[in-house]
């Protein structure tokens, strides 16, 4: 890859770093995007045992660049996300691909495909992975940061995306009954 295309390209995801998310750390502050990837990407790596037929490698690309377009739009919480929200993020993110040298350009892009398509084991690892995460962090951060609304959603959150899976249901049972650990300490 051209030196300045990369460069330039870095300069876009650096973005990620400060942007940040609804949902905060154990430590109190504000969750940036490219934490909440690089942990996805950390978990997509534990699923190789889980799930050996899958191409983890391909997880683990599909959670490094999953949220690529939040550089540019930034996060929007998923319970306030509209249709054309998603269909703005695509678009910039089709822009952003556009920009660069292939074959990273058709890389990304049959990447994107994939994971819009939720057909591959593949991408059904990565988008239940993706809930959880949401999940679990909001598990570890305080509970003085929820909204009403995610008392909620931490029972709900992800079901449907981790129902592909016996691991990612038991997984996702797992994950709902430490929040529901964690609401019941309020009380």
């Amino acid at each position: 890859m051209d030196s300045r295309a990369f460069l330039d390209f870095l300069k876009v995801a650096e973005r990620l770093k400060c942007n940040t998310r609804h949902s905060y750390t154990s430590s109190g502050r504000h969750e940036s995007v490219a934490e909440h990837s690089w942990r996805l990407t950390v978990m997509a790596y534990f699923m190789q045992d889980e799930f050996p037929e899958a191409d983890i490698d391909k997880v683990i690309k599909m959670c490094m660049f999953h949220d690529m377009g939040e550089a540019i739009t930034g996060d929007i919480p998923a319970f306030e996300k509209t249709s054309a929200d998603s269909d703005n993020e695509n678009h910039v993110m089709e822009e952003l691909l556009d920009t660069l040298p292939e074959p990273y350009r058709t890389d990304l892009k049959d990447l994107f495909a994939e994971m819009e398509a939720l057909e591959t084991l593949e991408a059904k690892i990565y988008k239940a992975l993706d809930k959880l995460e949401a999940l679990i962090q909001h598990n570890e951060a305080d509970l003085s940061t929820w909204i009403p609304l995610e008392y909620d959603l931490q029972m709900t959150y992800g079901t449907e995306e981790c129902s592909f899976s016996e691991y990612m249901k038991s997984l996702r049972d797992m994950v709902r009954e430490d929040s529901r650990k964690k609401a019941d300490m309020d009380k």
